[in-house]
């Protein structure tokens, strides 16, 4: 369960932000592996609330010092499910996860959790905990498709996340075809990203001058819970 804490920063941009500062980005960082022939792959996750809404409340009051839960797979595919903690304080982001079986995300999603109990990974232990504690249930499945690019240099990660869906009201969260609406407030939004070690290398930071004003606290699942 090591992990590091991260530098995160977040814009909202249009599409005609996008194209320009997508061709000035693939001048000097590489796409990433996993991506797709069209240099894309889809994430989807379930995110974890009480009944208070503990998790949304103190993204939007700005608390310093907060945790979310989810489960998240990749382009679909069930054969390879993460559980993830997302932490943050005082602005720096530390992300844990551990793997968990299709069958064991279902039983967990109908209610069963006795399995996490004897999981030999302590954050899934650590999840059974707070779901009992603090009441924890499944909220909402967030999907977007995601553009990822890599620079070496202090380990820089930038993504586009766009056509950020949310689907609410399901018992089946994990249905291959999910009925689903649209999150954003305008076609064409998106979420650019960018992840960060100690520092940001300045190459990085000059190219993301364009959009540094308009720096925001975004959050995907946020967003995808105004509609309930």
């Amino acid at each position: 369960m090591d992990g590091k804490f991260r530098h995160e920063l977040k814009y909202t941009i249009g599409y005609a932000d996008y194209l320009p500062l997508r061709r000035r980005l693939q001048t000097v960082m590489a796409p990433d592996a996993h991506t797709g022939a069209d240099g894309l792959y889809t994430i989807q996750s379930i995110y974890f609330d009480n009944y208070r809404d503990k998790a949304l409340r103190e993204k939007l009051d700005g608390v310093q010092k907060r945790e979310k839960f989810r489960i998240r797979w990749y382009n679909g595919d069930l054969s390879f499910i993460t559980l993830e903690k997302k932490q943050k304080v005082n602005g720096l982001c530390l992300k844990l996860d551990a793997p968990v079986t299709e069958a064991d995300c279902r039983a967990l999603l109908s209610g069963d959790t006795g399995w996490m109990r004897e999981s030999g990974e302590p954050l899934v232990r650590e999840f059974y905990c707070k779901l009992k504690t603090q009441q924890l249930k499944p909220r909402v499945l967030v999907s977007y498709r995601r553009e990822p690019y890599i620079y070496a240099a202090g380990n820089v990660r930038v993504t586009f996340d766009m056509d950020i869906r949310t689907s609410l009201f399901r018992r089946d969260l994990l249905d291959a075809r999910p009925e689903d609406i649209p999150a954003g407030d305008s076609p064409g939004e998106m979420v650019l990203e960018v992840k960060y070690d100690e520092y940001l290398p300045g190459v990085i930071a000059a190219l993301l001058q364009g959009v540094a004003s308009r720096q925001a606290a975004f959050s995907k699942y946020g967003a995808c819970r105004r509609f309930g």
